[in-house]
């Protein structure tokens, strides 16, 4: 994984970010912020993962997609544009397909943002920023992030070490691979309890739960989160301005009805993509600081 300037934000800074690009993801259909969302997801979490980020495009959202845009056309049947009818009588109309794909693209941008998220957003930067408000519920939830990559790891140590015995769930029969299977399966949930068990009494033998028990705290917010987090607030205001006033709209149903390209509606075009692309630009430019540095040494 490369490094990535971006984390190195504040916290609240990063929370924000991901909280308006997945949130304007979620709720705009609109063509041209899906294309600036899906793309600016994609080309960050690239960055992140590399060659890792294409293989996760191939075997998850690449499928999601496909789904997406292949239900909607069966199940819904609005729009004024008839292409044909279906051998069941229904009509399949060019909304509904292009509604489908739409909803294809929606869902693996977000998918995309929320990889991102996960790389981005550790869990010390989530307990730092709720710990306070709700200890318990970040505790947990910093604590299944974690338990998850760890449970796969422990299995599949506890897979590797079967198999060199000769009791994986790839020898045998049916029901020798599934007596394998329960046997992993038991293992796990020994290892799983055990663990549990371990974690309670490290946290009780540090002080967790006592009164008067202060947190320690690596993060500082200085002048250039100061400058981002205005950013972020001028360019979240005027895209959620721009959608309020219906300075850009898209409708699928009945028909297809588009915004008309104002200055106005470019704008926040143009404030979008470069909201999508801003961990890129920031990566991007410091890349290009370091590069520069090594070249006067």
């Amino acid at each position: 994984m490369k490094q990535d300037n971006f984390s190195s934000y504040h916290p609240i800074i990063n929370f924000v970010y991901f909280v308006l690009v997945i949130g304007y993801s979620m709720f705009i259909m609109h063509p041209v912020f899906l294309g600036l969302s899906c793309v600016g997801g994609m080309a960050y979490y690239i960055y992140l993962k590399k060659w890792k980020a294409l293989k996760t495009a191939l075997w998850m959202m690449l499928p999601v997609f496909l789904i997406s845009a292949a239900i909607n056309p069966l199940f819904n049947h609005q729009g004024v544009t008839l292409i044909m009818y279906l051998k069941n009588g229904n009509p399949l109309t060019l909304e509904s397909i292009l509604y489908g794909l739409a909803a294809g693209i929606m869902l693996v941008s977000v998918l995309n943002w929320f990889s991102c998220y996960q790389v981005v957003m550790t869990s010390d930067k989530f307990i730092y920023l709720f710990g306070k408000a709700i200890p318990a519920m970040s505790l947990i939830f910093s604590m299944v992030l974690r338990f998850v990559p760890k449970f796969k790891n422990q299995i599949t140590k506890v897979s590797d070490a079967q198999k060199c015995i000769g009791r994986d769930v790839t020898n045998g029969n049916v029901l020798i691979r599934a007596k394998h299977g329960m046997k992993i399966l038991s293992v796990m949930t020994t290892w799983a309890l055990e663990n549990s068990v371990e974690t309670a009494d490290s946290m009780r033998s540090r002080g967790y739960g006592l009164r008067g028990r202060n947190n320690f705290s690596i993060y500082r917010f200085d002048t250039r989160d100061r400058i981002f987090f205005s950013v972020l607030l001028v360019f979240g205001s005027v895209i959620l301005g721009g959608i309020v006033t219906k300075q850009v709209y898209f409708l699928y149903y009945p028909t297809l009805v588009m915004n008309e390209n104002t200055l106005w509606a470019i704008m926040i075009y143009i404030f979008y993509g470069i909201l999508c692309f801003l961990p890129i630009i920031i990566n991007l430019a410091e890349d290009v600081k370091w590069h520069y540095l090594k070249s006067k040494i």
